[in-house]
């Protein structure tokens, strides 16, 4: 039984044995938000999706978006002078976003982007076509049709790593052709996006081979051969080791994008924090979860207070790898778990039921991580609705 009653302050924490804890809930964090634009780092946060409450949130049904909270989400980040990733993994996207749910979302993101003078990256893959195994020309033009929409809506490309190449391509070569007929389409300049196994386990031997360093060469050729038409590169493989070889051996002008949702905090704050040289940008599903703190921890850096940088995205780390644990893939659910605890939706539903993909003791350890990172918003009501969770799950709390 808890030693503290949650009505005096305290957070009600389950372990995997059962056993219920008390922490001291934590107060609000203080953070303001920027007054001008982030100067430092470039940093966008991939944002989830929110379904309506009422619609059949079960697996395989179509996504039933909540279009109001989903949006209302995106300018949440803007106002933290964040930028958005829209439709990418972090929106479900091959995990229950189907085709249709993630076209209009590239239109109504970019719009909501436009109007609040933010900056808008979106993803760009095949998945619209049903097949499982299709031909590479067909990629090619599966990628270049949502390339051109992407366009057309007025938000920066991310060209996702496709699972339809994945399955059909026979060599490093055919992803060097399918890359570059691509790009040679595209009007503006790209992120690429690596995304690893944790996340997509169909990825496997993605740019040609199992080995990262030898599918860092190819990636790196591909760039070379089109550093005009590429903004970045987004790496998504959990290995910061990788990331900072790819990222010393980048072009001038193409920037690393992390999406090492484990070591972010190295990888951003590099040589201003003496770790390595240069630094990384940001495109990573954490920082929806923690948007405020992220925010002011690069405000900071602005300010040419490093110190104060770790001290604030430091302890995030533990909370990040904790939604982003293995299973990775499932780390949607953490993040539509934090924002529904922060009051940026209603209900802690999700597109194809993957509200349910966690257990309540991991939920419980997100929640205990966040209030030690200042990553509730709101405290008492993170702590509300997670002892409503409880009590519903016949926990005392």
């Amino acid at each position: 039984m808890p030693r503290q009653s949650s009505a005096t302050g305290g957070l009600t924490l389950l372990d995997p044995e059962g056993a219920t804890s008390t922490a001291e809930l934590a107060e609000a964090p203080s953070f303001t938000k920027p007054t001008e634009p982030l100067r430092s780092r470039i940093a966008y946060a991939a944002a989830h999706v929110v379904p309506q409450v009422w619609a059949d949130n079960t697996p395989g049904q179509p996504a039933d978006i909540d279009w109001d909270a989903t949006l209302a989400f995106r300018r949440s980040v803007y106002s933290w002078g964040l930028g958005v990733a829209d439709a990418m993994d972090t929106a479900q996207r091959n995990m229950g976003l189907d085709a249709a749910a993630t076209r209009e979302l590239i239109a109504r993101s970019a719009e909501v982007a436009r109007e609040e003078g933010g900056s808008v990256v979106v993803g760009v893959n095949t998945d619209h076509v049903d097949q499982d195994w299709i031909e590479l020309d067909a990629i090619i033009d599966a990628y270049k049709e949502q390339l051109h929409f992407t366009e057309e809506q007025g938000a920066g490309p991310v060209l996702m790593a496709s699972r339809h190449l994945a399955r059909a391509a026979a060599s490093a070569d055919d992803y060097r052709r399918v890359y570059r007929e691509v790009l040679a389409s595209a009007t503006a300049p790209v992120v690429l996006h690596w995304l690893g196994t944790a996340f997509d386990p169909s990825l496997a031997g993605y740019f040609g081979s199992t080995d990262w360093a030898s599918a860092s060469d190819v990636l790196l050729e591909i760039i070379g051969e089109h550093a005009d038409k590429i903004a970045g590169v987004k790496m998504s493989l959990l290995d910061a080791a990788a990331e900072v070889s790819v990222r010393e051996r980048l072009p001038d002008g193409v920037r690393m994008f992390t999406g090492d949702d484990f070591n972010y905090v190295g990888l951003i704050g590099g040589d201003t924090v003496g770790q390595g040289e240069g630094h990384s940008d940001a495109l990573l599903g954490a920082f929806a979860a923690i948007t405020p703190v992220a925010s002011a921890a690069i405000q900071a850096l602005d300010a040419g207070d490093p110190d104060r940088y770790l001290a604030l995205l430091g302890p995030t780390e533990e909370l990040s790898r904790q939604v982003f644990a293995t299973p990775t893939f499932f780390y949607k659910t953490g993040v539509a778990f934090l924002a529904w605890l922060n009051g940026h939706q209603t209900a802690f539903q999700m597109v194809g039921g993957l509200h349910s993909a966690r257990s309540l003791p991991h939920l419980s350890r997100i929640v205990e991580l966040a209030n030690v990172s200042n990553a509730l918003e709101q405290p008492e009501l993170a702590a509300e609705r997670w002892h409503g969770m409880l009590r519903l799950n016949g926990v005392d709390a």
